[in-house]
C-alpha cells in the first residue's frame, strides 16, 4: 500500500510541514511506500538555495535532500502552484518531478494524508 502525503504549508513559520516529513520518513523507515506532493505554498519547500538563517532555523533542503536516504519513492511538485509562485523547474531542488494534482494522481495511492 502506498501513501502520498501532501504539504500545503510554506517550510518556515508552522510546524505542520515539518511534522509531516517526519510521518512519510517514518513510514519509509518501515518499508511503507510514501510519496510527497508540495502544492499550494508548500511549493516553496523545493526553492534551491535557501537561507532561513535569518529567521533562526534551518534550511529545509538538507532535510528533503536525505528524502531518498530515507526511502521515499518520489518527491513531487504541483505543476500550477509553482506556477503560481514563480518556480520554474530549473529553480527546484534535484529531484524533484512536476506533475498535476489532480484525480489522476490520487488515484496512483492507495491513501492521502494532507498536512495543511
Amino acid at each position: 500500500m502506498s501513501t502520498l502525503i501532501m504539504i500545503d504549508q510554506p517550510p518556515y513559520g508552522a510546524w505542520t510541514g515539518r511534522e509531516a516529513l517526519d510521518m512519510a520518513f517514518s513510514l519509509a523507515a518501515f518499508d511503507q511506500p510514501a510519496s510527497l506532493l508540495f502544492t499550494g505554498a508548500g511549493v516553496n519547500w523545493l526553492r534551491q538555495s535557501q537561507d532561513a538563517g535569518g529567521i533562526g532555523q534551518k534550511t529545509v533542503e538538507k532535510n528533503l535532500s536525505a528524502a531518498p536516504i530515507f526511502g521515499i519513492e518520489a518527491i513531487l511538485a504541483d505543476r500550477a502552484s509553482c506556477k503560481s509562485y514563480g518556480l520554474e523547474e530549473s529553480s527546484l531542488i534535484d529531484g524533484v518531478t512536476l506533475v498535476n494534482n489532480d484525480a489522476a494522481l490520487l488515484s496512483e495511492y492507495d491513501h492521502t494524508a494532507f498536512a495543511g
